[in-house]
């Protein structure tokens, strides 16, 4: 199992001291006082997100071969979005709109509808940017893609009926396998419930759906990849404690309710424990696992959160290159994408920056 991840190493906690004496080059950036560091981080992130580009745009002669936002163009336009909230840079946005405009060429007719794989980014996305931008037409085209339906409550009643009346409240499968994670189970499930507007029955089987996860979670605070497993391996956003711990985490707000903001808490645990992934990205790897910290410390205010958030996102900053280069790191298969590689990465630099209003990209709002 310890191949997965790195051992982490690093201490507790750091006091940020200007010329401390540092063990490491990891340590003397821990040591940093934080506008310095913040400084660090926006010119790597700045950098990353023009090879971002360079790999993902301009190499491709501004084609698309891959319209999402999960490993293709969109992506992209989305690091350049965020680019432009951070420095308020206009070519950002620019670029950002022109992508939008090529993906939406091309995922026009799409049967994917969902955000991160298919279309709905793609709209999403580009009426932010087209509000930001001031382009009206552009506003409308975007949002008459969108149809009032009520989605949320035939999630509630698939979800019940695959539960058939079971000891958890709610159940789906996704290929055949009922799967707990973010990315296309439970976890992400209740997450996107928790912001719609819900009747208050349907609110309360969402909380028993999540005491259910705790209740049958490992002893090590991981929770399972799908129900039944036995095996306490994975610790990703999309499978394991970090996109449980997220969706735990907004649980606890919406509920008011402590007992469910322990298990998160216990979950974030796991993560500073086995979290230092061997992989870059936001979906399964090192990118995504820190966000557990920074929705804590948006949460708690608790500065052991930010300091362990500071301390995922330095190991990539001081590290991730030379462990690629050594091939004792993973970039992705999509090695410049936003959720399996480098792109990711940049967008961790550039909310690590103001991390009171940072967001897990596509899933916390």
């Amino acid at each position: 199992m310890a191949d997965r991840y790195f051992p982490n190493e690093m201490p507790d906690f750091v006091e940020e001291q200007e010329g401390a004496v540092a063990q490491s080059t990891l340590h003397s950036l821990l040591c940093l006082p934080y506008a310095k560091l913040a400084d660090k981080f926006l010119r790597a992130a700045l950098d990353l997100k023009e090879k971002v580009v360079k790999e993902t745009w301009l190499r491709n002669g501004r084609r698309i071969k891959d319209y999402t936002l999960y490993t293709g163009a969109l992506g992209t336009a989305f690091l350049l979005f965020k680019a432009y909230q951070v420095t308020n840079n206009p070519s950002d946005l620019s670029l950002c709109g022109e992508i939008i405009r090529a993906c939406d060429s091309v995922s026009a007719g799409s049967r994917h509808v969902t955000f991160i794989c298919g279309r709905a980014g793609v709209c999403a996305l580009g009426a932010v940017v087209a509000k930001h931008a001031g382009d009206n037409v552009l506003l409308n085209h975007f949002l008459s893609s969108f149809r009032e339906s009520p989605v949320a409550k035939e999630i509630i009643l698939d979800g019940k009926r695959l539960s058939n009346k079971g000891s958890c409240p709610l159940m789906y499968e996704w290929h055949g396998k009922k799967y707990w994670g973010a990315a296309h189970g439970l976890a992400g499930i209740m997450h996107v419930l928790m912001d719609m507007e819900l009747k208050p029955e349907d609110k309360e089987c969402i909380k028993g759906t999540l005491s259910y996860m705790i209740n049958h979670r490992f002893p090590s605070g991981n929770f399972p990849s799908s129900q039944g497993s036995n095996s306490d391996r994975l610790v990703h956003w999309c499978h394991g404690a970090p996109g449980v711990a997220l969706t735990l985490i907004k649980a606890a707000q919406v509920f008011q309710d402590d007992q469910i903001l322990g298990a998160a808490e216990e979950a974030a645990k796991v993560v500073w424990s086995r979290g230092l992934l061997k992989r870059v990205g936001i979906c399964h790897g090192i990118s995504g696992n820190t966000y557990v910290f920074l929705s804590l410390y948006r949460l708690t205010g608790r500065v052991e959160y930010l300091y362990r958030a500071k301390a995922f996102a330095c190991f990539l900053l001081d590290r991730a290159n030379q462990l690629i280069a050594d091939g004792r790191m993973h970039s992705g298969d999509r090695p410049y994408s936003m959720f399996e590689g480098q792109g990711g990465m940049a967008h961790l630099f550039l909310d690590m920056i103001r991390p009171s209003e940072s967001r897990f990209p596509a899933y916390e709002l």
